[in-house]
């Protein structure tokens, strides 16, 4: 009996799916692991939110199919956000398309527009999805090193004229996820040029967005002239407005590739529980004083932590964005096994830097998502090892 299909037979297993039942085996010997490995926010979102999930799900007729494409409150807070935010004007009908968190989206929209053998230009590090759904599509994927010395963003100059002739879809994500790199406006200029140059598509990955310091304030895309053309922009509240498990995520941009998108998920899905879609227009409307106190509970921490990586000797750059800070290991040793010492001697469990593509090897990912006192715990824990 056959049982996998052709298209998995080389898929690896979600790394942070492997990662965390070596967590999980780790508990059960016993040891208290601090969990700075991953974006999971330990803290509730808006009290009005969560009122408005209960209110909406004491109506009795608020249980059944919710429909396809989102109710229209939903689809409207969505660009009436992106207006207030970012000057970006939207079509809530045919420029929006809420989705069951962004992750889901980003690999539907591969298997929406790639076909087998089409190229998809990946960074690495990256976000793992980016390569799985053009794993999932048959699609081949072309690396494009995030490298320090450029501030880990892509050198698109530098791609071969074949392989950006044969591209199909370009990803990119700023603020940026494992490095916290950011990018302004000039580069996403560049990148929307490079697009309508060469006819490729870029989907851009924006859910840290709204997990910012110092007065940084991180730009879309889509404020781009035109950029709507040649991008579809993915977004998420699960960090915005720490919602990672209700899953309310949206994409935004190119009516057409959102037409291809929705096409694919109205044939895999039945759509967010209604009493989640209206809690989600409530956290649209969060003020953004709620937001900068998030993110100066964010800030203590991250202080912390750079405190403590110093002591160690770490290299870590201290970006003005995310939940995370991507560090460079001590030489020689591999991210995975040290990794792995670190969760099994003392108990913290970061992300390996490998998880994220070849280039992040040498790095390893801490997130600030746990309380400060564990996080001070965990870079005291850290001090006594010998590395």
């Amino acid at each position: 009996m056959k049982t996998k299909s052709d298209r998995i037979a080389n898929m690896p297993n979600y790394p942070f799916a492997r990662w965390g039942e070596r967590v999980n085996a780790a508990r059960s010997r016993g040891i208290d692991v601090i969990r700075l490995d991953i974006g999971n926010p330990d803290l509730p979102p808006p009290n009005p939110v969560i009122d408005a999930l209960c209110s909406s799900a004491r109506q009795s007729s608020h249980h059944g199919y919710p429909g396809y494409q989102g109710i229209p409150a939903l689809r409207e807070g969505i660009a009436a956000y992106y207006a207030r935010r970012f000057g970006v004007e939207l079509d809530p009908t045919t420029e929006v398309v809420p989705l069951l968190g962004s992750k889901e989206g980003i690999v539907h929209l591969s298997l929406a527009i790639l076909d087998p053998r089409d190229l998809v230009l990946v960074p690495d590090p990256g976000y793992p999805s980016y390569t799985m759904g053009a794993v999932l599509a048959g699609a081949q994927v072309h690396r494009l090193p995030l490298l320090p010395e450029r501030g880990y963003l892509p050198d698109l100059a530098s791609i071969p004229s074949d392989i950006a002739r044969r591209a199909r879809l370009l990803w990119l994500n700023y603020p940026n996820n494992p490095t916290s790199a950011t990018a302004d406006l000039s580069f996403f200029e560049q990148a929307v040029a490079f697009a309508r140059k060469n006819d490729i598509l870029i989907c851009h990955d924006a859910p840290y967005c709204e997990v910012t310091y110092d007065g940084y304030t991180a730009p879309s895309i889509l404020q781009v002239p035109g950029a709507s053309e040649v991008t579809v922009e993915f977004n998420s509240l699960s960090k915005t407005y720490n919602m990672a498990g209700w899953r309310v995520g949206m994409a935004v941009g190119n009516s057409d590739v959102l037409t291809s998108l929705f096409r694919v998920k109205s044939n895999v899905d039945s759509g967010q529980f209604l009493p989640v879609q209206e809690a989600a227009v409530r956290a649209l409307e969060t003020p953004q004083e709620w937001i900068e106190e998030r993110n100066g509970i964010y800030q203590t921490r991250r202080k912390i932590a750079l405190a403590g990586l110093a002591a160690l000797g770490w290299d870590v750059v201290a970006s003005p964005a995310t939940l995370y800070l991507w560090a460079q290991i001590p030489a020689g040793q591999d991210s995975e096994g040290l990794a792995t010492k670190l969760l099994n001697e003392a108990g913290v469990s970061v992300a390996p830097g490998s998880f994220f593509g070849d280039v992040g090897e040498g790095y390893v990912r801490i997130s600030i998502t746990s309380p400060k006192e564990r996080i001070a715990e965990a870079m005291e824990r850290l001090s006594h090892l010998k590395l």
